[in-house]
């Protein structure tokens, strides 16, 4: 009598351990009328990388602590293979690779076809956010200088500058109502002009990288955001780079 109870015992715990990990499915919230979304709603994002050595670890706690955000960080070859449907559901992408020369059609089978992937981006009116060293990828093909709005992306740097970041357009959504600050980065200088296209956004007048520091501006159906900081877990710790960055993200994602 004993052992016919066992198998009823052993059914109704496996029935209450998967139903306590599987939890509640929760859909994705979907946008107003007007294609914005509420406060209370979370925009999900991918952050894509590669091409570059970063600080993975605080990188990542970089994400995790932008409010109101869930991201997704995967490289490139990931974001390109991927589905579709998978890519299209995020709000935003946020680029944070340095690959170099031109964006590939075709690679390894693992790798997806990176060209039609970043050119249906703009096709669909996803939001783009180029952050530091995103800004010198693919420095050979024309279509990314449009996205960017700068004709050449060749480029000279320095490292570990005591920078002071003025805010150029205090009307912008952006960078409404937020102050100057200061940080400890890494800055550029591209050998090129902007297409005059962008709203600038953070300035900074130190002699060793070029003035303009952030912009804004739109693309085919896409709002693009760039920002020229966030070398290291420093200068990714800055509160000002923090605001700026969590704002620019939702600006692009039409929040």
């Amino acid at each position: 009598m004993r052992l016919r109870i066992w198998p009823i015992l052993l059914a109704l715990t496996s029935a209450i351990f998967f139903s306590s990990c599987s939890g509640p499915t929760t859909p994705s919230p979907e946008p107003n009328d007007d294609g914005t979304r509420n406060e209370t709603d979370r925009v999900r994002i991918a952050v894509v990388t590669g091409g570059h050595a970063f600080d993975v670890p605080e990188f990542y706690r970089l994400f995790r602590e932008v409010p109101g955000v869930d991201a997704y960080p995967q490289h490139m070859e990931h974001f390109a293979s991927s589905s579709e449907e998978v890519r299209d559901a995020y709000d935003a992408v946020v680029f944070y690779g340095m690959e170099r020369g031109e964006a590939p059609e075709v690679g390894p089978h693992f790798a997806g076809d990176a060209k039609a992937t970043l050119e249906r981006i703009v096709q669909r009116g996803q939001g783009i956010v180029i952050l530091h060293h995103a800004i010198l990828a693919w420095e050979k093909w024309d279509f990314w200088d449009r996205v960017i709005g700068h004709d050449e992306r060749n480029f000279s740097w320095k490292p570990e500058l005591d920078l002071k970041i003025e805010v150029a357009d205090t009307e912008h959504p952006i960078t409404l109502g937020m102050a100057d600050f200061n940080t400890i980065d890494e800055g550029y200088v591209l050998h090129g002009k902007h297409d005059g296209q962008s709203t600038i956004l953070l300035t900074s007048e130190h002699k060793d990288i070029m003035k303009e520091v952030a912009w804004a501006r739109e693309f085919g159906k896409c709002r693009v955001f760039v920002l020229t900081l966030g070398d290291n877990p420093e200068a990714q710790s800055n509160a000002g780079f923090r605001e700026v960055l969590e704002r620019g993200i939702k600006w692009v994602a039409a929040q």
